[in-house]
């Protein structure tokens, strides 16, 4: 039986939905300055892949803590379309570890490390939703999944 993969595609289509810069390429594709050359331009299209959650592969990895890390990098890996999301949230070096990785305007999670042992491992075990505090009013915040308390107004 195949495993399901852990990112799904969503509608980027949607009217109003902007991705990155690119848009602003049609302020500048009719003048004539030097320093915007066709040469200098660049492709019209971007490089960037839009249209992916990976929610899936961020709840998979959480599921995964303490358990050897070659074996959950290799079954990750299988399981989706390329590896970096994989590293957004795990860090394999000291400098790159944190207790918590944002993922949107309001969804956190787990930040994850590999430990010496080659095991996977949470940076910081005992953070909890009720330890997070929202940035703002406005919005829904979760971490791991699970709402975390609006702050007062």
């Amino acid at each position: 039986m195949k495993k399901p993969l852990l990112y799904r595609s969503f509608n980027t289509r949607t009217h109003g939905v902007r991705h990155g810069s690119g848009f602003a390429y049609r302020y500048e594709r009719h003048t004539k300055s030097e320093k915007s050359s066709l040469s200098s331009r660049g492709s019209m299209h971007s490089h960037q892949r839009h249209g992916f959650d990976y929610t899936p592969l961020f709840r998979f990895l959480l599921s995964k803590v303490g358990q050897p890390w070659d074996k959950v990098f290799s079954e990750a890996n299988a399981r989706l379309d390329r590896p970096e999301p994989v590293f957004w949230i795990v860090a394999l070096h000291e400098v790159d570890k944190k207790e918590y990785v944002e993922m949107g305007g309001s969804t956190y999670y787990s930040g994850l490390f590999v430990d010496p042992a080659g095991l996977l491992q949470k940076v910081n075990p005992h953070l909890t939703p009720e330890q997070m505090k929202p940035f703002c009013n406005c919005c829904t915040h979760t971490f791991n999944g699970v709402v975390f308390p609006q702050a007062p107004r």
